[in-house]
């Protein structure tokens, strides 16, 4: 949802001085421990073609996805943590291009975002439902069910640095850079620079004009290429400053650019309360559906935002990252709640140099340790967790809860719910606090609690009605499941019915998460009958909740029949 305005009298701080209408949170990237930090090492380990991506891990580390052993041995000896897969980066760019070719063309499937994911080696599309359009493609692609409702982003906001184009309402300062002649400018979002040579205020009601947005409509796309635009700043006692607006917080100056990768800490600031959040890096190079436009290289973040923060600064530490972009109607943890245009693309399109200033003190002090942790409830698959809040000398960004030595979620406030577990079990759990430069407090004192005595029945769904099975075409019959926590595995898929040919049947079931697992492929040279139950086990991990879907497609001529009934049991 495109992060954009509506008119409220405020005005920019002060004699004119521009900052950045965003704000970070005081420190550097996380770091490994050994031997060097991640970004570091990744600077100097040079990408190639038995490489397929990288990111940060929980832990810190940079992970790289190798094809391998030769591939693993200089990841090893540069410091960073190889990772065994099946796919080299050329294999997956080229999935890409073929789920990006079915994707443009059936934009009206509720189709979110789709890219590759380094951590799981796949192509992953995103979908508002069942999406079963790229399941040709085979295993190297993964379609995901969300809840997400991506704009660019539209809304009320509160006083802080925006900047008014023309009459519209206001947008958010992005990053100050000048030219080769020297000439001041700054960056921001391109949805909100649409219009050729409109002039730009600092206040609202076309008052106090600092410059022109989009000079002879060349500086500014919102379209695939990317979602980016320059204002020029023109008027007397107008100043460009690479201190961040930190609302209060420790200061910030910019100190270079930098790409983000999963996993990174980033952090932006807005006009509307409570005007900064941070979270992690969830995909880079994303092509995204915004519904008008559809736009490729999108970072996506777990950081929630609000309406007027489009064009604003994304930052990972001191280093400028990305300018805002959209982001999701609502915010739901640990989803793609933000997404921000990478900004080193925008200063090479515009050839910008960004304004910099001395690098701001590391951060390196830790929060406190997470205090009276407790236990608020338990089922039979889930333990709900409590603790008091942690302090910072700059700021806590979130909790990583622990199950013994993984973590089993990471939340923003202090209370969480971990699900999936076992019935009639024991658990322990442990909570740990972090801040944005990566330093994690001590793990809090341990919470043990047990779940509930589990129920097996109230785990099978069934759909009764009869579904003819017709040559040439598929059987497509639905069952909605209410079960919580994780499916077991094996799942258990029992088909009732009848058919002349069970050697035509492609027989396949679809998870809630988009997912498909054939039962039965079609081939064979002589016909046997359909059994009138035919039992299936299924290995997966999926959560129980959700609909899921029976299919049978008949791929051969001259021989019906009828799905009567099939059931599930998770």
């Amino acid at each position: 949802m495109m992060q954009r305005r509506r008119t409220t009298a405020v005005s920019l701080v002060g004699s004119a001085i521009l900052t950045i209408g965003c704000l970070t949170l005081l420190g550097n990237p996380a770091t490994a421990a050994e031997p060097a930090p991640p970004h570091q090492i990744s600077a100097g380990l040079p990408a190639t073609p038995d490489q397929a991506g990288r990111w940060i891990s929980a832990d810190g580390r940079l992970m790289v996805a190798v094809v391998n052993e030769q591939a693993a041995s200089r990841v090893r000896a540069a410091g960073a943590t190889p990772k065994l897969v099946t796919r080299n980066q050329a294999q997956l760019e080229n999935l890409l291009a073929q789920v990006d070719r079915i994707a443009r063309a059936d934009r009206d499937a509720g189709l979110q975002s789709w890219g590759i994911d380094p951590v799981s080696n796949k192509v992953v599309v995103k979908a508002r439902g069942e999406y079963g359009a790229v399941g040709g493609l085979g295993d190297g692609v993964q379609v995901v069910q969300v809840t997400t409702d991506f704009r660019q982003q539209a809304g009320e906001v509160n006083p802080g640095d925006p900047w008014w184009p023309g009459s519209e309402s206001n947008c958010s300062v992005g990053f100050p850079a000048t030219d080769v002649q020297g000439n001041k400018h700054f960056l921001t979002a391109g949805h909100c620079t649409n219009d050729a040579n409109q002039a730009a205020y600092g206040e609202s009601g076309q008052r106090n004009k600092l410059g022109t947005s989009n000079v002879g409509g060349s500086r500014s796309v919102n379209a695939r290429e990317g979602d980016m635009g320059v204002v020029a700043v023109t008027e007397t006692g107008w100043n460009i400053s690479p201190v961040v607006n930190t609302w209060g917080q420790p200061a910030l100056t910019v100190s270079g650019a930098a790409d983000a990768i999963v996993g990174d800490t980033v952090c932006h600031s807005g006009n509307t309360a409570p005007n900064f959040e941070c979270g992690k890096v969830n995909a880079v190079n994303q092509t995204i559906d915004y519904g008008n436009v559809v736009i490729d290289g999108l970072t996506t973040t777990t950081a929630c935002s609000q309406g007027g923060d489009s064009g604003g600064a994304w930052l990972r530490g001191d280093q400028a990252v990305g300018l805002h972009s959209g982001g999701n109607s609502t915010c739901t943890a640990n989803e793609d709640n933000s997404i921000f245009q990478p900004v080193k693309e925008a200063l090479t399109k515009w050839n910008l140099t960004l304004l910099t200033g001395a690098p701001t003190e590391p951060d390196d002090e830790a929060p406190s340790t997470p205090a009276n942790p407790r236990s608020t409830g338990t089922t039979a698959d889930s333990v709900s967790l409590a603790w008091d809040a942690s302090t910072d000398n700059v700021g806590v960004v979130g909790y990583d809860l622990y199950n013994g030595s993984a973590v089993a979620a990471s939340v923003a406030g202090t209370a969480a719910t971990i699900t999936g577990l076992s019935p009639d079990t024991n658990y322990s759990f442990t909570i740990q606090a972090k801040d944005a430069a990566g330093n994690k407090s001590g793990q809090s004192a341990a919470v043990t609690a047990r779940t509930q005595p589990g129920n097996s029945s109230g785990r099978t769904f069934s759909n009764g009605t009869d579904f003819p099975i017709r040559d040439y075409q598929t059987a497509v019959s639905p069952a909605r499941s209410t079960a919580t926590g994780r499916a077991a595995s094996p799942i258990k898929v029992t088909v009732e019915g009848n058919h002349t040919c069970l050697e035509d049947l492609n027989i396949s079931l679809v998870s809630p998460s988009g997912r498909w697992y054939y039962l039965q492929r079609y081939g064979g040279t002589t016909c046997q009958p359909l059994p009138a139950t035919k039992t299936y086990n299924v290995t997966a991990s999926e959560n129980a909740a959700g609909t899921w879907t029976l299919r049978i497609g008949d791929n051969g001529p001259g021989d019906t029949g009828t799905l009567t009934n099939w059931s599930i049991t998770l």
